[in-house]
């Protein structure tokens, strides 16, 4: 059973009665969003990439994917953006979500259906500014490339999925990440930390969105190499 809620700064989120969990921040889901994947994560790469290809763990609402949309629209960037999800929402219930609303933009009620009605395991041109392939099924369970260049780790929170946060899901992320490519989540807990830095991440603690003290950005070393017993 899902249910729309609204979210201090505004704007909606969705609350699943099947994990106990709401799909974003209480404290503002596009505050949230935008202060820790699109400044600290799309923002962050496009100082010296202009195409950059994206994983995100948890497609969800689809926030993550419009907003970096809007971005790539605005800086002329070009991404290539798949998107992962075990349970996709129905489709009555996220187009009565508020975000086009929220962040008024040309096309931006149009973009955030695109994304919706896109086939799922396929590339879909959205704009020439973003080519997204939505993937249905459990991230342990997916092929993966290892070309990526950046990841938004939007899942449930640990208390929720525990399995997703623990130091063989971070080794599955690390081995997507090209070279110096970066993951960036709402999560800052100490155990989360220690199982990127068990890994062979570097890992940055970030002044968190509005509500929460900290986030997490943790980067694949460019001299990277792989030891024989990985």
């Amino acid at each position: 059973m899902l249910k729309i809620i609204q979210t201090t700064d505004g704007s909606h989120s969705l609350y699943s009665e099947e994990y106990g969990s709401s799909y974003h921040s209480k404290h503002g889901a596009m505050q949230e969003s935008l202060h820790v994947f699109i400044e600290h994560g799309l923002r962050y790469k496009s100082a010296s990439l202009r195409e950059i290809s994206i994983l995100e763990m948890g497609f969800g609402t689809g926030l993550n994917v419009w907003l970096a949309l809007l971005e790539a629209e605005r800086l002329g960037l070009e991404i290539n953006y798949t998107t992962i999800e075990a349970h996709p929402l129905p489709l009555d219930v996220v187009l009565k979500l508020n975000y086009p609303d929220q962040l008024p933009s040309p096309n931006g009620k149009a973009f955030f259906e695109q994304i919706h009605t896109a086939l799922w395991g396929e590339w879909v041109a959205i704009t020439p500014h973003l080519n997204l392939q939505k993937k249905e099924g459990n991230v342990e369970e997916l092929d993966l490339p290892s070309d990526f260049d950046l990841i938004f780790y939007d899942a449930f929170g640990p208390e929720t999925q525990p399995a997703l946060w623990e130091a063989t899901m971070m080794q599955r992320m690390l081995e997507a990440l090209k070279p110096g490519g970066s993951l960036v989540t709402f999560c800052a807990k100490g155990t989360f930390k220690r199982a990127l830095k068990s890994v062979g991440f570097v890992v940055e603690t970030l002044p968190g969105p509005p509500g929460k003290r900290e986030m997490t950005r943790a980067t694949k070393p460019t001299d990277f190499l792989i030891l024989p017993n990985q």
